[in-house]
């Protein structure tokens, strides 16, 4: 490899968001995640120009690159309910506003569940709802990316197959920055092969039909507690689950992803854990 691969984890905020920065260096990552507000509250957090500038400070001291933010998981901008869908598109916005704020360079998100809808009618509402939620705000002239993630492949998440993945980038192109996330352990419990090598290259195929692997801007690197296919979202520690470490190790140093970042959102059940899944990750990237 030409550069060493950036390699990080979802870290905590607590004492503030550029707190972070320096759990990144703490436990070897060059790169990191966050939540920018509380996950699982509407109510949204304000990011103070202080914050952000201090965040933006310790991030070049450090050289800790890309920022990737991760949006609420309440979100559903596909909701079958106009009041979520409201409430999804707000939420949305404020996501879009923070992440401008503090610099970040990747906003991840989930589009939601289309559970009572058809996935065409799905589709025009999550593309509908992000194009509002980004209309008059100046997305296009940062470095921010928004990125769709894939699924676990439960009947109505959206996302859960590449081919939704591709449906909904191709028609938010025309209104916004975005490209694609890709978590490990989705695609394996959504019934794509990426344990074998043969099975790997076949998935990789099919990304390349869909939206092409340069679209691929980062990899949420998760081992799974479920067996491939079943469509549980079960996150497990680099290399103990049913994806195994010689998978991750393919993923990190495959050319074809050289300019993604890499960034475990792995259990931490023990104190030390953040550090073991980041050491690992590493250690599966050197040559």
């Amino acid at each position: 490899m030409n550069s060493p691969r950036r390699i990080g984890i979802h870290l905590s905020t607590s004492g503030g968001t550029w707190t972070a920065v320096q759990r990144a260096v703490d436990c070897g990552a060059n790169c990191f995640q966050i939540f920018s507000s509380s996950p699982r509250q509407w109510k949204p957090s304000v990011v103070s120009a202080a914050d952000a500038e201090k965040m933006h400070s310790l991030r070049a001291q450090y050289n800790i690159s890309p920022l990737t933010i991760h949006a609420s998981y309440l979100i559903n901008l596909c909701s079958q309910s106009e009041e979520v869908r409201k409430n999804s598109t707000a939420a949305f916005r404020g996501e879009v506003e923070r992440a401008l704020a503090l610099g970040a360079d990747f906003l991840v998100f989930h589009p939601g569940s289309w559970k009572g809808l058809t996935r065409a009618e799905a589709l025009q509402h999550a593309a509908e709802n992000i194009e509002r939620a980004v209309d008059g705000l100046d997305c296009q002239s940062s470095q921010l990316r928004i990125l769709i993630e894939n699924t676990a492949g439960s009947e109505f998440s959206m996302g859960g197959k590449l081919d939704q993945v591709a449906d909904l980038l191709h028609m938010l192109d025309r209104c916004a920055p975005v490209d694609v996330c890709l978590d490990t352990c989705h695609t394996h419990v959504a019934g794509y092969d990426i344990v074998t090598a043969e099975g790997y290259e076949e998935t990789l195929a099919l990304m390349d039909e869909s939206f092409g692997t340069k679209r691929v801007k980062v990899w949420h690197c998760n081992d799974a507690k479920a067996p491939q296919g079943s469509k549980l979202d079960r996150h497990e520690h680099i290399g103990d689950g049913t994806i195994g470490p010689e998978p991750f190790r393919r993923i990190l140093r495959d050319p074809r992803f050289a300019h993604c970042a890499f960034i475990a959102e792995t259990p931490v059940d023990e104190p030390g854990d953040t550090l073991r899944n980041v050491s690992i990750l590493r250690t599966l990237a050197a040559v």
